[in-house]
């Protein structure tokens, strides 16, 4: 089974200073059809203007990661971990069993573009944990990269769920294959750019979900460069 996603039909949200847009239900876009795609709950599009950010708020049992696409991202959690996170960054923050963080636009004069991600943990009530990592975009060209996983393979960020966050750049012309596990649900996001997979073009916001599907998709770059993420989630 194939889910499509399109870009224009997420939920959308705007204030003075933060327009979001939300692939699954989050805070007042609700929508029965949208409530997750397997333990990956959240996944919102989010642009901050200069100036502006989320005040501090509490989370518990998610693991959330941040992956900053343009400008910068400051954050500062109640567990004492703080720092910028920048274009090509990937921030986990595991709030097990209770954590109070804030998020705001580190640039005065530029927005900060990022993607929020939830994903619900393996087990509950761990000790909060955290992680920020680098991963050059360029480096990732026409290859699969691991930027999260559950035992940090590949200099990736170990996260408390048996899933696994990949990421590609494809320049015009590129081609990539994409195996599917048996098993395996997946969730292919399109960050930036445009895509063809298989018979479909895909643009920036678009996404598929895949659950019971098998051998291997085939991916070509359109327009871009194009950054693609690909969730590979337990069935």
């Amino acid at each position: 089974m194939i889910l499509e996603r399109p870009s224009a039909e997420r939920g959308d949200v705007r204030l003075d200073w933060l327009h979001s847009r939300h692939t699954f239900s989050f805070g007042h876009y609700y929508d029965p059809a949208w409530m997750g795609f397997g333990v990956l709950r959240v996944l919102n599009e989010d642009i901050v203007a200069p100036g502006g950010g989320f005040a501090p708020h509490r989370h518990a049992n998610m693991e959330i990661l941040s992956v900053v696409l343009d400008g910068a991202l400051a954050h500062k959690d109640s567990a004492g971990h703080s720092g910028v996170i920048r274009a090509g960054d990937v921030q986990w923050m595991s709030a097990g069993h209770g954590i109070e963080h804030s998020e705001y636009n580190a640039d005065p004069a530029a927005p900060v573009h990022f993607l929020q991600i939830w994903i619900q943990p393996e087990r509950l009530n761990h000790a909060p944990a955290y992680a920020q990592r680098h991963f050059d975009p360029e480096a990732r060209r026409a290859r699969w990269a691991v930027l999260a996983s559950p035992d940090g393979a590949e200099g990736s960020i170990a996260i408390r769920q048996q899933a696994r966050l990949l990421a590609t750049r494809l320049h015009a012309g590129d081609a990539l294959a994409l195996p599917l596990q048996p098993g395996h649900r997946y969730w292919l996001q399109v960050a930036a750019g445009e895509l063809a997979l298989e018979a479909r073009r895909l643009a920036a916001g678009d996404a598929l979900g895949l659950e019971g599907e098998s051998g291997t998709l085939a991916l070509r770059g359109l327009a871009g460069p194009c950054d693609v993420l690909v969730f590979e989630l337990p069935g």
